[in-house]
């Protein structure tokens, strides 16, 4: 049976945490050494890694080393990929995040036989925020990792069967079955299913984005500031999400600049905030148009330009972070279902999608708020729904 001998990791990393996460639900034992307070560990991890302190770094008994693994291909390396105890259930609900699991807690209380298929840690995004301080019930706020924690404990509680590291590639129809075939070629099956899948960041699409992300190009501030202490960086977008990481990478770093795209949509209290910071500049009307990559995955120049005069530049920070939205995860049931130009998924009324017995929730679904709690409110009212619909089939 192959183990993990060493698991090189920071303390802010957020894949560390989810690594460690699942580890420690499976009992994997595990040599955890911090990189940051051993200096032989940094510098194995960045030969392995071409020069870049890429973590989480595993290596394992058999000679592998993985680098930034998911759930599913630690799961499978080790030898820990779920196999379903049946093939079919009342309800199979495809994503583990608040959305997914407020469904499961509300269906199986109701005593429906539900099945959650999740291909990373079980709380979804959430579970990876620093602090959620807009939560109601929790003045002082709460930690995103405590959070889900409670949830997935209230939801076992229930009986829930969970499919854990297991990525779902289709979803079909079968004899007015619908079916969740997983990328081993598993299959799980329901009279009703969720697809409460999520999204992921959105990228440019820009020359040298691809190049250097992971590098210079980042998507999470608490992740990767460390990287750029006392030094500059850029932030393009003009939401909450942009404005609120700037605050935080504002405290560390010497100085941000926002690149907006037009107008700020951010709230006006984030936008006072931000005009607030000394080491904090906005430009508004500029966008991307090159990331200038240089050997070794380093950042050249970014040419940004100016909408109402055309005019281009090229600035040269240190690096930079992509807060520009969100693209939904909907590509399994993107046969089955209506999706608004955004690519999310288009529901009725009850959630539904155009599919019968089909339902959406949370970030995944078209006119969601990307909230944790309003996802967990629409996991709520897709679980009365899809109870409603069994009645009647």
């Amino acid at each position: 049976m192959v183990e993990i001998e060493k698991f090189y990791g920071t303390s802010w990393c957020s894949d560390c945490k989810r690594a460690k996460q699942f580890l420690g639900e499976h009992r994997i034992p595990y040599n955890w050494i911090d990189i940051e307070n051993n200096p032989d560990a940094a510098e194995f991890v960045m030969k392995i890694n071409n020069g870049k302190r890429k973590v989480p770094t595993i290596v394992l008994s058999d000679g592998t080393v993985l680098v930034e693994p998911s759930n599913a291909e630690l799961a499978e390396k080790l030898g820990l990929v779920s196999d379903l105890g049946h093939d079919f259930h009342d309800i199979v609900i495809v994503g583990g995040g608040p959305a997914g699991l407020t469904a499961a807690l509300y269906n199986a209380r109701d005593g429906y036989d539900v099945v959650v298929v999740e291909r990373a840690s079980l709380g979804g995004q959430a579970g990876f925020t620093e602090r959620l301080d807009n939560y109601p019930g929790f003045p002082e706020g709460i930690a995103g990792a405590e959070l889900a924690r409670r949830i997935v404990k209230q939801t076992e509680q229930f009986g829930v069967e969970f499919l854990k590291a297991t990525e779902v590639e289709k979803v079909f129809v079968e004899n007015g079955i619908l079916v969740a075939k997983s990328k081993s070629g598993k299959e799980t099956s329901g009279k009703a299913m969720l697809i409460a899948t999520g999204s992921r960041y959105r990228k440019l699409g820009v020359p040298g984005e691809d190049e250097l992300i992971g590098y210079k190009i980042h998507f999470c501030a608490t992740c990767d500031f460390i990287w750029y202490k006392n030094k500059e960086v850029i932030v393009v977008g003009g939401g909450n999400s942009a404005y609120e990481e700037s605050l935080f990478l504002a405290q560390h770093l010497k100085k941000v600049t926002i690149l907006v795209r037009s107008t700020p949509k951010a709230s006006p209290i984030l936008q006072d905030k931000v005009d607030e910071k000394e080491n904090i500049d906005v430009k508004l009307g500029f966008v991307v148009k090159e990331f200038k990559a240089g050997s070794k995955k380093t950042l050249e120049g970014v040419i940004i330009e100016n909408r109402k005069t055309g005019e281009q530049e090229t600035i040269h920070p240190d690096g930079v972070f992509l807060f520009i939205g969100l693209t939904p995860n909907a590509d399994i049931v993107k046969d089955l279902v209506d999706l608004d130009e955004g690519g999310f998924i288009i529901t009725d009324g009850t959630l539904m999608t155009k599919t019968p017995g089909l339902f959406a929730a949370g970030d995944v679904r078209s006119g969601s708020t990307k909230q944790a709690v309003s996802a967990m409110g629409e996991g709520a009212a897709a679980a009365l729904s899809m109870r409603e619909y069994l009645r009647t089939h």
